[in-house]
Order: structure tokens, then C-alpha cells, then sequence
């Protein structure tokens, strides 16, 4: 009895072309190809990104920036009025009065006001007393090197915020003076070069 060959065999003759190399399969395709033209030169860490990307990409963020500030302003302006209503009921802003002296102090609520110079008073010192305003903790097990290393930290933080940086403390008191009056206060530190210029042409006149 003869027995049928599956349907599904493989053709004679493959075995004679199995020599064990492995196939080589290329792809030629544009549209898969990296059609992103390399740049001329690689940009700086500190160079201005805006003067390397499209102008149309500058033109949506710049129309999503205005945006978010609009939106921002007009979620606010029910807590702005407010804000600058109380100043004005409380007498707290500045103007030339004359009545019932020249000169004459206009607050309408002395109380309030002496409360909120003693807060700023006080808290002033106590976040930024002569030794400075950071103080160093050290997490873990102290070691030798971790002390040293608190240590300069310490001093150089210190160094920066009451030598460097001079318009720390002034923008810290104002800073406590808005929280007394507003309940809430926000603080932004960010590098400016051009004050820091400044500050630079200041030290060297008195090192002069």
C-alpha cells in the first residue's frame, strides 16, 4: 500500500541549498532614513536655543507663553483687587498728604501695621542672623569628610547670600512684609548678569 505525500511538504531540492550562510537582506528605503540634516556646528551649554530653532517653533511657544501668562493674570484678579483693596482701606500706601500736617502718616490702622513691622522684625533675625542664614545638617553617620564638607558649604552659601548676592536680604524683608499683610509670599531665585555686574564694579571700588 503506497502512502500519500502530505500536502504541505516541503519541495524536493531545498536541502541542496541549506549551506549554512546566513542571508544578507538590505533595505533600500528613503522614506526610512534619517532625513534629519546633521547640524553644522553642536550647540553650547549656555548658548541662546532661540537663535537655533525655526522661527515658526518660536512663534507657538512664544503665543503658548503669552497664553499661560493671560490665563494666570485673569485666574488672579479677584485675589489682586482684593489685595490692593485691604492697602487701601488700611491707609498702607504712598501719597503726599498735607492734611492734618504736611507729611502726615495716612494708616487708618496703626494696630495692623505695628503687627506686621514686629513679624518682619522678628522673623528677619531669625532667619538671617549674623552668622548667616544657612545653617548645614549632616544625614547619616558623620564622618570627618562630611564635616569639612558641611563646613564649606556652610561658609560658601553664607558668603554668596550676604556678600554676593546684597539684594538677598533687602528682597527677604519685603518678601516677609507681603506674607504679614497677604498670608502668602513666593520667593524666585534666579542668576541675573547684569546685577551681578554690577556688584562686581561695586566690590572693586571699595577694594579701591
Amino acid at each position: 500500500m503506497t502512502i500519500d505525500k502530505a500536502l504541505y511538504s516541503a519541495p524536493e531540492g531545498l536541502e541542496s541549498l541549506d549551506d549554512g550562510e546566513e542571508l544578507d537582506i538590505q533595505i533600500d528605503d528613503e522614506e526610512l532614513g534619517d532625513t534629519q540634516e546633521p547640524l553644522e556646528e553642536p550647540i553650547g551649554f549656555d548658548e541662546n536655543l532661540v537663535e537655533h530653532l525655526d522661527p515658526g517653533v518660536v512663534e507657538e511657544l512664544v503665543s503658548d507663553i503669552i497664553s499661560d501668562f493671560d490665563d494666570d493674570i485673569s485666574s488672579r484678579k479677584d485675589w489682586i483687587k482684593a489685595y490692593v483693596d485691604g492697602l487701601e482701606l488700611l491707609g498702607l500706601k504712598i501719597e503726599e498728604r498735607m492734611e492734618p500736617w504736611p507729611g502726615a502718616c495716612g494708616v487708618y490702622h496703626p494696630l495692623l501695621s505695628e503687627s506686621v513691622v514686629k513679624f518682619q522684625a522678628e522673623t528677619i533675625m531669625e532667619i538671617f542672623p549674623a552668622s548667616g542664614p544657612v545653617k548645614t545638617e549632616i544625614i547619616g553617620k558623620e564622618t570627618p569628610q562630611k564635616k569639612e564638607a558641611a563646613a564649606r558649604v556652610e561658609a560658601d552659601m553664607n558668603y554668596r547670600l550676604t556678600d554676593e548676592m546684597t539684594e538677598y536680604r533687602p528682597e527677604t524683608e519685603r518678601l516677609l512684609w507681603g506674607l504679614g499683610i497677604a498670608g502668602n509670599a513666593f520667593r524666585k531665585v534666579y542668576f541675573d548678569p547684569g546685577l551681578t555686574g554690577k556688584q562686581l564694579s561695586l566690590s572693586q571700588q571699595k577694594m579701591l
